[in-house]
């Protein structure tokens, strides 16, 4: 194999470990290209959520994300790499550029987190273990700090209520607009052979909208419910945290993702497992009184929980083929 095949595999492989990133309602908002040495990461804008997500925030969340899987893969086959976000002022959809450096570089952290990507699940089951210990806690607060994003524990009793006050709130609110409604059925499935979207193997038969702290409803009354057993408990006692930035711009929201999967990736390692609580951070109001209430020096990004619990079914990715561009001429700069 040539030194460029191999440069060319590396490359392919970051594309393959970006492809398995969360993104919200599993919309896989991305496309890919492949030029010279660098894997060039770009927004596919048609797969925004305009209802939800109008300000595109949790598309480059989800984004971030991606970018930190590529980041992973490249670090997992020893090489270097430079990572430039948002390189070209003039494109805006170009949210990262990955341009590989010398192969046997020195063993990283991220390399540890490889054999996790194909591991981590969002998984909406109830949690057999709540309690996570201050060994995990201080994990995943360093993983989310080692990407300049900082994780709120919310143990003090008043800061837990007042928590799931504003997810039922925004709950509530998510659900009573047809819209929404509308939106969250176009992005649920029961197809075996779409490869996007939440499929019914991954969501429960029944969510209750009076428990603690409400996980999303998928179900959709037209097209049937989820698969999983239902969740009846889902309560104060949960491992809450808020994961936040400094700033609320593009840039904050990019690596506010590669701060959750660098963290989500840690839990999935340590035996842990993970659901987003987003409608909070969703609704503008709660996301205020989110941070107002809580008094926060941060801004809000996503709301987690993290426990333990049975495994979850693999959500459906798009080939690799139908995102990446491997033969697109290079731009001029």
């Amino acid at each position: 194999m040539t030194s460029n095949q191999e440069r060319g595999s590396v490359l392919r492989l970051a594309a393959e470990r970006a492809i398995l990133a969360p993104s919200i309602h599993n919309t896989q908002p991305w496309r890919f290209r492949i030029r010279d040495d660098a894997l060039e990461m770009l927004v596919d804008p048609d797969r925004q959520l305009e209802v939800i997500d109008p300000g595109r925030r949790q598309l480059m969340i989800s984004c971030g994300c991606a970018l930190f899987n590529a980041r992973v893969g490249v670090a997992a086959s020893r090489y270097s790499a430079t990572v430039e976000r948002f390189p070209e002022p003039g494109d805006p959809d170009l949210f990262a550029r990955v341009t590989l450096g010398e192969p046997e570089a020195p063993w990283t952290p991220l390399v540890r987190l490889d054999d996790a990507i194909e591991r981590r699940r969002s998984n909406r089951r109830e949690f057999f273990e709540h309690r996570v210990s201050e060994e995990i806690l201080w994990e995943l607060t360093a993983a989310a700090a080692a990407e300049d994003a900082v994780v709120v524990t919310t143990e003090a009793p008043d800061q837990r209520r007042i928590l799931a006050e504003l997810i039922r709130e925004a709950d509530a609110i998510e659900n009573a607009d047809p819209d929404y409604r509308a939106e969250l059925h176009r992005w649920t499935t029961t197809m075996s052979t779409r490869s996007d979207g939440v499929s019914a193997r991954s969501f429960p038969q029944h969510i209750s909208h009076d428990a603690d702290v409400p996980l999303r409803d998928f179900t959709d009354p037209t097209s049937g419910t989820g698969q999983m057993p239902p969740v009846t408990d889902s309560g104060l006692d949960q491992c809450l945290l808020v994961l936040g930035t400094a700033t609320d711009d593009t840039l904050a929201w990019l690596r506010a993702g590669e701060a959750l999967q660098r963290l989500w990736l840690e839990a999935t390692r340590l035996d842990h497992v993970a659901s987003l609580i987003s409608q909070p951070v969703e609704v503008r109001q709660t996301r205020t009184s989110l941070r107002d209430e809580l008094a926060l020096t941060i801004w809000p990004q996503i709301v987690l929980r993290v426990g333990q619990a049975a495994p979850n079914v693999a959500t459906r990715r798009r080939d690799l083929s139908d995102v990446l561009d491997a033969s697109a001429p290079e731009p001029s700069r």
